[in-house]
């Protein structure tokens, strides 16, 4: 089974190269969806959690049933989920990134709320769940009903398939359950924690790292 030592990212040409960082637990230093449901919402959420990491429920059907045990006070949810730290090796990464040519994309298949602060912060492209405060719903403008599975919130698949049919390189940095799909895809796999354990145990080639300033030197940047 394919080590990290056994995957040279050195030569990659980065302007041939399309990479894909997820956002909660990998640019945040932990998953600001479960940070808000451990402080404002109602009993049942653990639950549903666990349905989905068992691949019992899809990650769409969960974030919405989540959703309906938070209040929707925008200005409550933003201010509890901007307690999670953001990796401080974010904005020298994604700096590092698209100095060297490559397209950059946050991607995120959670509540979207701090994500998109971030990505406005960092000046990168976002795919994400988004919050109607309007409405009080969440929506999912990055969803795929045409893909095998069709029960992500945000499809992580579809963006690295439209990048390898531009003829790019594909690059996923991630963490967790909802980068699964993608590292089937990705051809090159930065990987830690849940997904790191994933990849190894169903022979998915990735490169572990516990930082993202772990990426960036392993990318030489």
């Amino acid at each position: 089974m394919p080590d990290a030592s056994d995957i040279d990212v050195l030569g990659l040409d980065l302007t041939r190269t399309a990479v894909f960082v997820d956002f909660d637990g990998t640019v945040s230093e932990a998953d600001t969806g479960v940070h808000l449901l451990e402080r404002l919402a109602r009993p049942g959420w653990r639950e549903l959690g666990e349905a989905y990491s068992r691949g019992a429920i899809g990650s769409r059907e969960c974030l919405l049933d989540e959703w309906d045990l938070l209040p929707k006070d925008e200005q409550l949810l933003r201010s509890v989920a901007r307690e999670v730290p953001i990796d401080p090796g974010a904005a020298p990464l994604l700096d590092a990134l698209r100095a060297a040519g490559a397209d950059v994309t946050m991607v995120s298949d959670g509540f979207g709320i701090r994500a998109d602060e971030v990505a406005s912060e960092l000046g990168v492209r976002l795919l994400s769940n988004a919050a109607d405060w309007a409405s009080g719903r969440l929506a999912f403008p990055h969803e795929d009903r045409c893909c095998a599975c069709s029960s992500c919130g945000t499809c992580k698949q579809a963006p690295i398939k439209e990048a390898r049919h531009r003829g790019l390189t594909t690059l996923l940095v991630g963490d967790d359950a909802s980068d699964r799909k993608a590292a089937l895809l990705a051809d090159v796999v930065f990987a830690k924690d849940v997904l790191a354990d994933w990849c190894r145990h169903n022979g998915v080639p990735c490169r572990r790292f516990d930082r993202l300033a772990d990426v960036q030197a392993a990318l030489g940047l």
